[in-house]
C-alpha cells in the first residue's frame, strides 16, 4: 500500500499586508508615527506588537490619551482592517482628533494572525489573560502599556461570526455608557444593531451588555478613578465595507461626545 501524501501546512497570512495601509499613512502623515514594540521569539520567528501614535492638533485643555485595541483575536482583523479608513478620515476633519493623543496596536495576536485562530499559538484566548499574571508576552506588553500610559479611554475592536448585529460592551468610567449609545446609533447607519435580551451569553439591553468575561482586555482593576471602556462588536458574516464604515463612524463618534463631556465638565 502506498503512503497517503502528507498534507502540506496552511500559509500563514501576512502580517505585513494587514498593516501596509497603516503603516503608508505613517510614512505620509507628520502627525502619525508608527513604531514596533513588544518584541518576543516564537520557534525562531521574531514577532512584535506595533504601536502607532496619532496627535491630533492641541486643543485648550490637557491632552486626552485613546488606546484603540484590534485582533486580539487572530481570525477578527476586521477592526485593524478599518483603522486605515479611520486615520484617513481624521486628516480629512482634524476638528474630530482635536485635543487627542491616540495610542493604535492594529496587531495584538500576530500569530492567531497569521494562523487565522481566535486563540494565539500557544493555543491561549488571549482576550481571557489580561490582569491574571500571564506568561504571554502579548499580554505582558499590552499590560504595560495601558499601565504607562494612563488612558482616558480604552476601545476595543471585535468582530462576532454569531450575532447578526451591532453590539457593545462597557466597563470603567460611568461615560461609557453615554458614549456608546450615540456610538452604536452612528454606526446603525451601515448595519443592524442587536437588540436581543441575552447576547454572546450576557444579558443585553439596546446592543449594550454591562458585564464581560474575566480576562478581558481592560484597564487595571480595582482603579479609583478608571477610564471609559468600550467594546465594539461588528456581526463578522455582514459585508466587510459595511463593518469598517460601522467602526469608522462609531469611533469617530466616541471621539467627538468625550470631548465634548470634557469641555462641558471644565465649565461647571
Amino acid at each position: 500500500m502506498s503512503a497517503l501524501p502528507s498534507l502540506a501546512p496552511a500559509p500563514r497570512r501576512s502580517i505585513e499586508r494587514l498593516l501596509a495601509p497603516i503603516d503608508h499613512l505613517a510614512a505620509v502623515h507628520p502627525s502619525f508615527v508608527a513604531g514596533s514594540h513588544g518584541r518576543f521569539e516564537l520557534e525562531g520567528t521574531g514577532y512584535s506588537l506595533p504601536r502607532y501614535l496619532y496627535m491630533g492638533r492641541r486643543g485648550g485643555g490637557d491632552t486626552l490619551r485613546i488606546g484603540i485595541f484590534a485582533t486580539i483575536h487572530g481570525d477578527e482583523p476586521e477592526g485593524a482592517l478599518a483603522l486605515p479608513k479611520f486615520l484617513q478620515s481624521l486628516e480629512a476633519n482634524p476638528d474630530v482628533a482635536e485635543g487627542y493623543a491616540l495610542f493604535i496596536y492594529p496587531m495584538c495576536n500576530p500569530t492567531g494572525f497569521e494562523d487565522n485562530t481566535r486563540h494565539n499559538r500557544a493555543g491561549l484566548d488571549l482576550n481571557r489573560e489580561f490582569w491574571r499574571q500571564s506568561e504571554q508576552p502579548e499580554v505582558r506588553f499590552l499590560e504595560s502599556e495601558i499601565w504607562m500610559q494612563s488612558f482616558h479611554g480604552i476601545v476595543t475592536l471585535h468582530s462576532d461570526d454569531t450575532s447578526h448585529g451591532l453590539y457593545g460592551f462597557v466597563k470603567g468610567n460611568v461615560l461609557s455608557r453615554h458614549l456608546i449609545h450615540p456610538a452604536l446609533l452612528e454606526a446603525g447607519r451601515f448595519l443592524p444593531r442587536n437588540h436581543g435580551a441575552r447576547i454572546d451569553g450576557f444579558d443585553a439591553e439596546s446592543g449594550i451588555i454591562h458585564d464581560g468575561y474575566p480576562g478581558m482586555l481592560q484597564s487595571i482593576p480595582g482603579m479609583a478613578h478608571p477610564p471609559f471602556e468600550i467594546t465594539l462588536e461588528t456581526p463578522q458574516k455582514a459585508p466587510l465595507h459595511r463593518q469598517v464604515d460601522a467602526l469608522v463612524i462609531a469611533l469617530q463618534t466616541i471621539l467627538t461626545e468625550y470631548r465634548y463631556v470634557q469641555a462641558v465638565a471644565q465649565n461647571i
